[in-house]
This record gives C-alpha cells, sequence and structure tokens, in this order.
C-alpha cells in the first residue's frame, strides 16, 4: 500500500456510484467512511489510530452518531475495528472495490431479530448488530421519538436517552430512534431538557410534550419492549407492556 498510490477520483466514484447506494449508508455513515478514508488509504496508510471526539469535530457532529456509524461500517466490512480503548480506535480501512455485496444482507429488510443465545432481554447491548439495532427503530415505528416526524429508514438513528458520557446503557430501555437533526442537537443533554426545548421552540404542543414525559417514563420502566423471532412461551416477551 505504501508503494501504491491510489487515484482519489476513481475511488470516490466507486463510493458515490456503487459502495455508499448499496450498503444503503446514510449520511453520517457516508461522510464518516470519507473522512477516515481520506487520514488512511488515501495517505497510503492501511491503518488509522483516531478518537472519536477527533473525529466528531472534525465533521462538526456529536460522538454518538459518530461512534454508532464507525460499528455500523465495521459490520459491513467497511473497515476493520482492529484495537478499542478510552484512548481510542485503530482501524484498518478497506476500498470500495474490495467491499464485499454479502454484506448487503445485512442492511435489507430481513426478518425479525432473534436474541443473543444465552442472554436475556435485559442484558442484551442493542447496540451490538445491525439487527438488534434494527428491532428498536421498528418498535418506534419509524418515527423520532423526540420531535413525533416520520424519517426515513436512511435518515434515521439511535440515541441514548441517558448519554454515553453519563454511563448510559446499550439496554432497549435507554434506546430510542431519532431523527438525525434531533441526535445532533442533543448530544448529551438530558432528555427531559431537549424536550422542553422542543417544546419552547414550537416543535412539540403541550399536548405531545406531557406525552413524551409520560413516555419516557415507561421506556425507563421497561414497557415498551422490541420485538424478536419466535419467542418461546415463559421467555420474556417482545411485545408492548
Amino acid at each position: 500500500m505504501k508503494n501504491k498510490k491510489l487515484n482519489a477520483v476513481q475511488v470516490w466514484k466507486q463510493f458515490e456510484d456503487v459502495l455508499a447506494p448499496r450498503l444503503r449508508l446514510s449520511v453520517i455513515e457516508r461522510a464518516v467512511y470519507s473522512h477516515l478514508l481520506r487520514h488512511s488509504l488515501l495517505e497510503r496508510k492501511r491503518r488509522l489510530r483516531f478518537s472519536v471526539i477527533w473525529l466528531a469535530r472534525n465533521l462538526a457532529l456529536s460522538r454518538t452518531p459518530v461512534r454508532n456509524a464507525v460499528h455500523r461500517l465495521d459490520e459491513l466490512r467497511a473497515l476493520r475495528i482492529l484495537e478499542r480503548s478510552k484512548a481510542g480506535h485503530v482501524v484498518e480501512m478497506r476500498l470500495p472495490e474490495g467491499i464485499r455485496a454479502a454484506s448487503d444482507r445485512k442492511t435489507g429488510p430481513g426478518g425479525p431479530a432473534k436474541l443473543p443465545r444465552g442472554t436475556s432481554l435485559e442484558e442484551t447491548d442493542f447496540m451490538k448488530t445491525f439487527a438488534l439495532r434494527r428491532t428498536i427503530h421498528a418498535r418506534d415505528g419509524g418515527r423520532c421519538f423526540y420531535c413525533l416526524r416520520q424519517t426515513p429508514g436512511r435518515m434515521h438513528c439511535l440515541d441514548h436517552v441517558v448519554p454515553r458520557a453519563h454511563s448510559g446503557r446499550n439496554s432497549y430501555r435507554n434506546l430510542v430512534s431519532c431523527c438525525m437533526e434531533c441526535n445532533a442537537a442533543k448530544g448529551d443533554t438530558p432528555a427531559p431538557d431537549f424536550l422542553r426545548s422542543l417544546y419552547r421552540d414550537g416543535r412539540l404542543t403541550a399536548e405531545e410534550f406531557a406525552g413524551r414525559l409520560r413516555a419516557l417514563k415507561e421506556l425507563t420502566a421497561g414497557k415498551f419492549r422490541p420485538a424478536f423471532h419466535a419467542e418461546k412461551k415463559g421467555r420474556e416477551s417482545g411485545k408492548r407492556g
């Protein structure tokens, strides 16, 4: 790689015309892949060490959607996470031409997800796989939990009600589907305070604001459970309580 100079224009065409549509990458995922590619393979470096804070700052985005995008790109094999720690990530980037179409299987409509073997609903990390994240979007009906706006599949993301910076977990009780605008605006703001700002800005009516506060309480109480495939009698149901 060090002795091979890449044609940046050709790489960009492959990414925009083939890879991004095929993998159904969101706007944030496109930005993250492009930025990491720019600082790695296009500079003749296969591996790149970076922090999420650095990446988010360069892209003018909040950390959570950027972190989520890195992990999804890893699932899609657009990059490979070699090391992950508090100090940051070490990734090995892949060119668009080397990313197999087999990854499409993970992004298609697919069937209901299954709980990981040997784990309970309460123990499950819903950020771990695309299928698990999809169950949260399905539970919320393609609607932003905060502003109630319907969001297309490529324009929504997951948000931690209690931010990761405040020790928020990847539990179904702490994750909601939301639009990118709300995700970026909320950042590490507590959810009730963010809802109040939406109400003050006229994006929620008084009735909707009260309803969203009630929904927050029900969410943390475990009443909004995602649906799973072939749940047996006696196991935790995926239906809403």
